[in-house]
């Protein structure tokens, strides 16, 4: 029998039960059923709720709004060491967000078939990637272009960069 990698905590159901409050109590205020809490040894450093319809921001989800309460509270746009709970497994745009925050490890409580069942669908995201890019119902052209590549040249050439 192979041993568990990551062993759920007493901690992490908290943690989790954290975040399903969030996402109920945000449905009263007239947001989107999601939450999110992030937490940097064992301290809640931010939590976030589904603000979308709310902001008329379709990138306000729970884990995008903790992320930023997070790095703003902590100055950083890293979240190196910090562990996340959402009360939904995190969609495209989400997961992107956590790896691009440095995250540790991301815990979940619905799936993304629970999200499928009540309209919250990704799987056109996920079937649209596969696809080549121009043939992507959100269609994706490259133009060649010598002076696109002019801000990576110098951004390659600067030596004071904060690299992310």
């Amino acid at each position: 029998m192979e041993a568990v990698k990551f062993p759920i905590t007493q901690k992490d159901v908290d943690f989790m039960e954290m975040a399903a409050r969030i996402a109920e109590e945000n449905i009263d205020r007239g947001g989107g059923p999601f939450g999110a809490v992030i937490v940097r040894d064992g301290e809640v450093v931010a939590t976030g709720a589904n603000s979308v319809t709310l902001t008329n921001d379709p990138t306000a989800h729970a884990e995008v709004n903790a992320i930023r309460e997070a790095c703003r509270k902590e100055g950083t746009f890293s979240l190196k060491g910090c562990v996340v709970y959402s009360s939904c497994e995190p969609c495209p745009m989400c997961l992107s967000a956590l790896y691009w925050a440095g995250v540790s490890r991301i815990y979940y409580g619905n799936t993304q078939d629970d999200a499928d069942a009540i309209d919250f669908s990704d799987r056109f995201i996920y079937k649209e990637l596969e696809k080549k890019k121009a043939d992507r119902a959100l269609p994706c052209i490259h133009i060649e272009n010598a002076s696109t590549i002019k801000a990576f040249e110098k951004w390659a050439a600067k030596t004071d960069k904060v690299a992310y």
